[in-house]
């Protein structure tokens, strides 16, 4: 299964490995250089492939939980202070995904919709420390009535040059449904309230939708 954002790159892509493969087929005449060539362009339509793939995830639905929103790695667990929304101490979790990572964004948490704003800006690799601040990027806050709010930011890295991002203002999220995609490479910012209990650990590979971030610290 593919993510509707890949469509369009698919079928060129398709059309392209196909011509190219008739055009070796009926030009190369160097049985070895025309063995290499199609290997490479079936190496290339299957990155592409992979990278738009969206795999169904199986979301346990709880209201005192914050699933991660992506596949990847969690890079930062630490205390900052958020300027944009909150304007006061969270803390971070950040997930760094990498271009063999499925990149669907899904909600953390279930609830209302408050907040979502895009801002244009660099690509900078998104490991950077400054990629939260200045990098392009969306910031998306959802609320309910367990958790209070909880806010994610998508943030493109040196090759991610789109981020979709499909949450507005009053939708009603459902907790590990699609709300974006970012392409090629990127990071997501988790910001949670400071009494929030960890259940990840630096270096923990995730999975969107169904690896549990956090819980509500009773």
């Amino acid at each position: 299964m593919f993510h509707k954002e890949g469509n369009k790159i698919i079928v060129i892509t398709l059309i392209i490995a196909v011509a190219m493969s008739l055009v070796f087929d009926h030009f190369i005449m160097i049985p070895w250089l025309k063995m290499l060539l199609l290997i490479s362009v079936f190496a290339f339509l299957i990155i592409v492939l992979q990278f738009f793939r969206n795999p169904k995830r199986h979301t346990l639905i709880d209201s005192k939980t914050v699933v991660s929103p992506v596949d990847g790695k969690v890079v930062v667990i630490e205390e900052v202070f958020e300027k944009e929304f909150f304007k006061d101490k969270r803390l971070q979790v950040s997930v760094f995904m990498s271009p063999i990572n499925v990149h669907v964004t899904r909600y953390p948490i279930a609830g209302r919709v408050i907040f979502s704003k895009y801002h244009p800006g660099k690509y900078l690799v998104a490991w950077h420390p400054k990629a939260s601040e200045e990098n392009e990027r969306t910031t998306v806050v959802v609320e309910n009535e367990t958790y209070g709010k909880v806010l994610y930011r998508q943030i493109a890295g040196a090759l991610a040059k789109r981020i979709v991002n499909y949450a507005t203002v009053d939708d009603q999220a459902e907790q590990g449904a699609d709300s974006g995609f970012i392409k090629f490479g990127s990071r997501v910012d988790l910001f949670l309230p400071l009494d929030t209990k960890i259940k990840v650990e630096l270096n923990q590979k995730v999975r969107g939708g169904e690896s549990i971030i956090a819980e509500v610290n009773d």
